[in-house]
């Protein structure tokens, strides 16, 4: 049993101060508000739920700045591709472990206390798979055991490279399975995990675009009660080709073709019609977000106004880990639809209620259901996942309640930071992971041969 004494914290009921909290197993057993410190551990400063990061490809922190060289007219996220293609052409296991570490960290460091890991690196770099087909689920097992980050792990589903039935590409082929090496691949993941604390595997389909109409049905069959992960109307042109091949658009198609509940997390859902907001809301699905990797992709603007008007449920996630800040994924989500209305303030609940915490409130709840764990929330029952802010910090010194959260998103961000508790321990202190500078020394060993 660990006791602990928080200064302030964010209950589900509002903020309270001295709450005492008993921890057990990585467990929330008990919380107390107004509890006397005695016998107890002190965190202090502001505390908040951990918020999950409900998609992410860790692998992709180690491209971080190589795309940013303009490159043919018409650069894209197309474009974009060819170069995460090439940089993975080159990944050995080691190298995905001690990225994915080095991702996980600065997660933690960033506010992020739990991941949703969408994991389509499955083969060898000519695309045979490793001995072990859950060689590289293996090593995302591994980077959050090292780093103490919370876990769900999604194996992808990738079966082709285009709508239609298109033939993968050769930059595709560490990705391709069909149903029955998938589901292999998933029994793998599992084993993968079993050693891992409160860790979840679900599925993902990769997209519709990678995906047949009949392969999507049998894999879907593999989920169990697991969540259920996949990208979808992310670009323009796979809005245009999703029609030429089916009349459709891809959310109404998905939504027509598949049972999207409230298991299922819709990954950047860029460009809906109206139909398609008020779908994905009905089906209790949650829209996956991320707004940082968003914007540097281009892909375009989330009708946050419509969706969350409908009911709908987000949360945000990290992707191409360019930037990894929990609170900046929320500041760039508003500020999106700031600059698509041109207003302020636009994703408050409402009138006379704090942005910041609407976010906050809104993203603990839709990434803890697309995780499939309990998290989220300091209460009885959850895992204790505490991030815990600065005080002292200037830009929050000077104020408190709903506006601690203002200025922690939209002011001083990850540098407000001071501790993070994952399942009950201690993995941030002082604004830096316990054990930083191993894995940082890892990662740079690993870049070293990578960029070269």
């Amino acid at each position: 049993m660990r006791r602990l004494i928080l200064d302030h914290a964010l209950l589900p009921e509002g903020w309270a101060q001295q709450v005492g909290v008993d921890i057990d197993g990585g467990t929330i057993m008990a919380v107390r508000p107004h509890d006397a410190p005695e016998g107890r551990e002190r965190v202090a400063g502001i505390t908040l739920p951990g918020l999950p990061n409900l998609h992410s490809h860790t692998f992709q922190r180690g491209m971080a700045g190589l795309a940013e060289t303009r490159g043919p007219e018409g650069d894209s996220f197309w474009t974009w591709r060819q170069v995460m293609y090439r940089f993975l052409g080159s990944l050995t296991p080691d190298d995905v472990e001690a990225i994915a570490a080095f991702a996980m960290m600065e997660m933690l460091e960033g506010g992020f206390t739990a991941l949703a890991e969408f994991h389509y690196l499955h083969h060898d770099a000519d695309g045979r798979p490793y001995a072990d087909m859950a060689e590289l689920s293996g090593r995302i097992a591994a980077a959050a055991r090292e780093t103490g980050m919370g876990l769900t792990l999604l194996p992808v589903f990738y079966a082709q490279g285009g709508f239609g039935g298109l033939a993968p590409g050769e930059g595709q082929r560490r990705f391709i399975t069909d149903p029955e090496s998938y589901s292999r691949l998933l029994d793998g993941a599992r084993r993968a995990v079993a050693g891992l604390d409160d860790a979840v595997v679900g599925i993902a389909p990769h997209s519709l675009r990678a995906v047949t109409p009949d392969s999507l049905r049998e894999v879907l069959t593999l989920a169990g009660e697991g969540p259920v992960h996949i990208h979808i109307a992310e670009q323009v042109k796979e809005v245009e080709d999703c029609l030429a091949w089916s009349g459709r658009r891809p959310v109404a198609w998905l939504l027509d073709h598949a049972p999207v509940d409230g298991r299922w997390c819709l990954i950047h859902a860029t460009h809906l019609d109206a139909r398609e907001v008020e779908g994905i809301a009905g089906r209790d699905a949650v829209a996956g977000l991320c707004p940082i990797t968003e914007a540097n992709l281009g892909d375009g603007l989330f009708e946050g106004v419509d969706f969350l008007a409908a009911g709908g449920r987000f949360g945000v996630g990290s992707d191409s880990n360019i930037e990894i800040s929990a609170p900046g994924e929320l500041k760039q989500f508003e500020y999106s639809q700031r600059l698509k209305h041109r207003a302020r303030n636009v994703l408050a609940a409402r009138e006379g209620r704090s942005t910041g915490r609407s976010l906050y409130d809104a993203a603990l709840a839709g990434g803890a259901r697309a995780l499939g764990r309990r998290i989220g929330a300091i209460a009885a029952g959850h895992r204790a996942d505490l991030v815990a802010l600065d005080a002292g910090h200037p830009d929050l010194a000077a104020v408190s309640g709903d506006r601690w959260i203002d200025a922690y998103v939209f002011v001083a961000g990850k540098a407000a930071i001071d501790t993070v508790v994952v399942a009950g321990r201690d993995r941030v202190r002082n604004g830096r992971h316990v054990d930083r500078e191993a894995i940082r020394a890892r990662y740079a060993r690993a870049l070293a041969h990578l960029v070269a």
